[in-house]
């Protein structure tokens, strides 16, 4: 063998190597145990505080959520709120919002958007 063609195995193999821990990585990533927004493990979800009494349930439609650590950011957030009791559902692409008072819909859309997401959508429940 020649030290060019032990120079080009060495190289190959090296981006092998690259290539498998790549391709796994992307798999984590998009089967949602991947650590996109919030590092790895489980995400840590605020308890949400439930209204003494829910004067409106709206559904917020969200595109952008690739994993559950983003389905806790947004569930985070939005729980935050004063008077909001809100559940992500990331496969869905929904937040289900309890509402304790009265808050207007540009206050929803900007605590998801200022996250990063979309807003598709948001629509009063019964």
């Amino acid at each position: 063998m020649t030290n060019g063609t032990i120079t080009d195995t060495i190289v190959i193999a090296v981006i092998a190597v690259m290539m498998f821990f790549a391709v796994k990585s992307s798999v984590k990533h998009f089967k949602g145990e991947g650590a996109c927004c919030g590092g790895g493990g489980k995400p840590a979800l605020i308890k949400p505080k439930k209204p003494a009494r829910v004067i409106a349930t709206k559904k917020i439609l969200i595109e952008g959520m690739t994993c559950d650590h983003c389905a806790a950011r947004i569930q985070n957030a939005l729980n935050a709120l004063d008077g909001v009791c809100a559940k992500v559902k990331r496969n869905r692409g929904l937040a289900i919002v309890q509402l304790g008072r009265d808050i207007d819909d540009e206050v929803l859309r900007q605590t998801i958007t200022d996250l990063g997401y979309t807003v598709s959508g948001i629509r009063s429940e019964g």
